[in-house]
């Protein structure tokens, strides 16, 4: 992301974040109310340098099915403690007690039956904690939030891309016409070569029109809706932006051109192959909002080197999207640490 233009200006401060795992906390808000009944069970599940498939198969291992009968709303983080919702089909009148999975990396908040399983999407958004460390200059940061409070580019975060940007590598290879068989990994590819289309359009948009200002033409998305619809800034538009039923919003690309304003097909014109490549595979034009709106925004200082955050986001969004505004940040995780040791060059971790 380190390409990216940033709204407000490259930010002065650094500091590390994910120095341990309880600096990088995730709290699902799923938004569902269950109807204490049905086949499948929902288990909430506070997990702790566990990746979220880790967390699926066990669940499944101890109800007997396979991996992928164990659905989820969203991924959550490794690197992190982060409570999330899973759903398995369990029958009705077997009980399974999924506490005895308990551990130091896993906890079973709750669980309850529900008449349907959990789709990925499902959820209303995550709230984040976020503890930074090692802050070079936390009045930088400070002088930062009311700014952030307004929105962020809606960028997709940099593990959407792989390693060194990996995925996108495979991608280039894929819409070269090397065939990639295994159906998940392709989707990965695919998901990774939308977002990162979609992140150098915003970016262009930033460096020349900025989040606040409107085009001429816009294409408007319903909040809370994947619908949208292109149409001239007027007075209508401009009362509809300002009460939030409408946002602002970029493409992820697909098949056509249909629904991209003159301007967005201009921006698009050096990604025309990846474009095709896309469209040959199906993927239609959708939308992604523009700005990313942070909820209930909050900074605590902990001491003169550390800050802690706390924010909401839609789902789908990423937190270092906001951060990367905020400061410049190293992610200090075991992982990255490892690597650092390893002799990778601490520049090229992304």
């Amino acid at each position: 992301m380190s390409d990216l233009n940033y709204l407000y200006g490259a930010p002065l401060s650094k500091a590390d974040f994910k120095t341990t795992a309880e600096d990088f906390m995730v709290d699902e808000d799923l938004g569902i109310e269950f109807t204490g009944n049905g086949e499948h069970v929902c288990l909430q599940v506070v997990k702790k340098g566990e990746n979220t498939q880790y967390v699926a198969k066990i669940i499944a291992q101890k109800a007997g099915v396979s991996p992928r009968d164990v659905s989820y709303a969203g991924m959550k983080d490794r690197h992190g403690v982060c409570s999330q919702w899973f759903s398995v089909k369990v029958p009705i009148k077997k009980h399974i007690d999924f506490t005895e999975l308990n551990s130091e990396s896993i906890f079973i908040v709750s669980q309850q039956r529900h008449e349907r399983k959990l789709r990925t999407g499902c959820h209303k958004g995550n709230k984040f904690t976020i503890t930074l460390r090692n802050v070079t200059e936390p009045l930088d940061i400070l002088c930062r939030i009311n700014a952030v409070r307004s929105g962020v580019p809606n960028y997709f975060g940099e593990q959407r891309f792989g390693r060194d940007g990996h995925n996108l590598v495979m991608a280039e290879k894929m819409f070269a016409g090397e065939r990639i068989r295994d159906k998940k990994l392709r989707g990965i590819i695919i998901s990774a070569a939308r977002s990162h289309i979609f992140n150098q359009l915003v970016s262009l948009r930033v460096k020349e029109h900025g989040l606040a200002k409107t085009m001429h033409r816009e294409v408007f998305m319903l909040s809370g809706s994947n619908a949208f619809f292109e149409d001239a800034i007027n007075d209508e538009n401009i009362a509809r932006l300002a009460s939030g039923d409408i946002v602002m919003s970029a493409p992820m690309a697909g098949k056509s051109d249909k629904g991209l304003t003159e301007q967005e097909k201009i921006w698009l014109k050096p990604y025309q192959a990846w474009c095709e490549g896309l469209g040959e595979l199906g993927l239609k034009n959708e939308r992604r909002m523009l700005r990313l709106i942070p909820d209930n925004l909050a900074v605590e200082t902990l001491d003169n080197t550390t800050l802690k955050l706390s924010f909401g986001l839609p789902k789908g969004c990423f937190a270092t999207a906001l951060l990367r505004e905020l400061v410049d940040y190293t992610d200090a995780s075991p992982k990255e640490r490892k690597e650092k040791d390893n002799g990778i060059n601490e520049d090229t971790v992304k």
